[in-house]
């Protein structure tokens, strides 16, 4: 996956809910794009320590759309093994 777009999208399917729930944490893990605009940008947060910081940035859950709360971790954890 190449674009926080279809993370967003991915997330959707497996946590229920719309992509627009998801996109700013997809996007958080993806800013470092702007720095290095390849697979470097990856160093940066895209790791276990990466995941426990997206977590303390958005919480522990977020609500999607469908009502339920979802782990942000395991958006995290997703967006990492993808």
């Amino acid at each position: 996956m190449s674009h926080a777009h279809f993370h967003a999208q991915s997330s959707a399917r497996r946590f229920g809910g719309a992509p627009e729930d998801y996109l700013a944490i997809h996007q958080w893990f993806d800013a470092t794009k702007e720095m290095w605009a390849d697979a470097r940008h990856r160093a940066l947060r895209h790791h276990s320590q990466g995941i426990f910081e997206c977590e303390r940035q958005f919480g522990v859950t977020i609500p999607n759309s469908a009502g339920k709360d979802v782990p942000v971790r395991l958006i995290g954890e997703q967006h990492v093994m993808e």
